[in-house]
């Protein structure tokens, strides 16, 4: 059934179906994400950035805290797929075949990027911060006493949104496939879009020029490259358009 022979109330009738499957396996990924966060903290905890930090708990529930965010996250880990296919399913029925059969590759090249953004943050940025912060603490003679709970929060603050924010291209392509958006109108923002872009690199990193720009950066080339990949989808829509309207006749 096309989306455009759906009702309303059948359009809410899918729309619910699918939030239920997401809540639902989403529930059971976070059972999997406390078995699986102990290990994961306890590796964390033995990385040279926090072996060079004493993390104490300031609060009885602190422990508990932690375990809680890891387990979260890990289960927003897990659900993502799902929920990537439950949106692929919701509006595959507006496309084209081919669409839908390019749009569904877009799955794992989403955890892909996912992935590499965290990478990135973690190995990369992760530890420029954290020795950055230490040098102003030695050279201003102050011994740091760092909560195990704010150690971690920071840790996901400064890596979780990344992995988010490489997913620009993926979202663009499936816009751009879907006909929101298009190469042209993203040019036309791109002033806009940076000036987004550096508010929200302010956002996640410490107020210093530093590890800002180390954000901003490759987010202005993340931008560039979804233009450029907006491109080709744009390109490769049309041709797909014209090659099933020409079917049908």
């Amino acid at each position: 059934m096309k989306h455009d022979e759906m009702s309303v109330m059948e359009h809410i009738t899918e729309l619910r179906k699918r939030l239920v499957i997401v809540v639902v396996f989403f529930f059971v990924a976070v059972i999997a994400g406390f078995l699986l966060s102990r290990p994961i903290i306890i590796y964390l905890q033995q990385t040279d950035e926090a072996k060079s930090l004493t993390l104490n708990a300031f609060n009885l529930t602190d422990p508990l805290m932690v375990y809680m965010k890891f387990a979260f996250i890990i289960a927003f880990v897990i659900t993502s797929p799902i929920i990537l296919y439950q949106l692929w399913s919701f509006v595959s029925p507006g496309l084209y075949e081919k669409e839908r059969k390019v749009t569904l590759s877009y799955i794992p090249i989403s955890l892909m990027l996912f992935f590499l953004g965290i990478s990135f943050s973690y190995f990369i940025l992760f530890p420029f911060v954290i020795d950055f912060m230490e040098r102003i603490s030695t050279d201003l003679d102050i011994n740091q006493v760092i909560g195990v709970n704010e150690y971690f929060s920071f840790l996901l603050q400064l890596t979780v949104p990344f992995g988010i924010l490489f997913q620009l291209p993926v979202v663009i392509m499936f816009l751009t496939r879907l006909g929101i958006v298009t190469p042209m109108f993203l040019s036309k923002v791109r002033k806009y879009a940076y000036f987004v872009l550096l508010v929200i690199a302010a956002l996640i990193t410490p107020p210093e020029l530093a590890s800002h720009l180390m954000v901003s950066i490759p987010l202005f080339i993340l931008y560039e490259i979804s233009i450029w990949i907006s491109r080709i989808s744009y390109r490769k829509a049309q041709k797909m358009r014209f090659e099933e309207e020409n079917i049908k006749k």
